[in-house]
């Protein structure tokens, strides 16, 4: 099997991420991005997509933690389009539904070639600690403009935002990893009646 692997490093004016990840690895987790939060968040992605991910990232955090949160967004979905390649054989379709105590998310993916973000999520607070929750909103964005996916994220139902994360991520992680896996039915065909994703 062709490892599904990839480095990326993004520097802008504003940050200097460098990310690598596996896709069929089995969750092992590097984070130094100066965001405590969003690394807790990463790691539900490691942890439930079964993605290796490393990420180092440095940005202009004595602004805010938006150029950060988004780029690293960005750069993962760069990784995610490199590591799956032509995406012959993969499911391409997948979801998630993520429970947490009283809050439950859903999630889903159609690695399509086609960026779209449908985000119904919404949050009890504004914060979670010092992390602003409107910044989830672009980590995603920045993610399917650059990994070419179409999202869904819906919140159902939650009233702890610490818990409406959670289930966000881990739903995201769940998802990606069902979508990107090899289905040995369809090994070496693309799954689009197109030819072409």
């Amino acid at each position: 099997m062709i490892a599904r692997t990839a480095s990326v490093e993004r520097i802008t004016r504003e940050t200097q991420i460098k990310l690598q990840l596996n896709l069929d690895g089995t969750g092992i987790s590097r984070f130094v991005t100066g965001v405590p939060f969003l690394d807790h968040m990463l790691d539900q992605i490691a942890r439930h997509g079964l993605i290796d991910l490393d990420i180092e990232a440095k940005g202009d955090l004595e602004i805010d933690a938006h150029h950060t949160v988004e780029d690293i967004g960005i750069t993962l979905g760069m990784a995610f389009l490199k590591a799956i390649g032509d995406k012959k054989g993969i499911r391409r379709y997948a979801h998630a539904y993520v429970p947490l105590d009283e809050a439950l998310s859903r999630v889903v993916i159609d690695i399509s070639g086609r960026p779209g973000l449908i985000w119904n999520v919404s949050f009890p607070r504004s914060h979670i600690g010092a992390f602003d929750v409107d910044l989830f909103h672009e980590f995603f964005q920045g993610f399917i403009n650059h990994a070419d996916v179409t999202l869904h994220i819906d919140s159902l139902k939650g009233d702890n935002a610490h818990h409406v994360a959670e289930t966000v991520f881990k739903a995201f992680g769940r998802a990606l990893r069902a979508a990107a896996e090899l289905d040995p039915r369809q090994l070496g065909v693309t799954p689009s009646t197109k030819g072409v994703l």
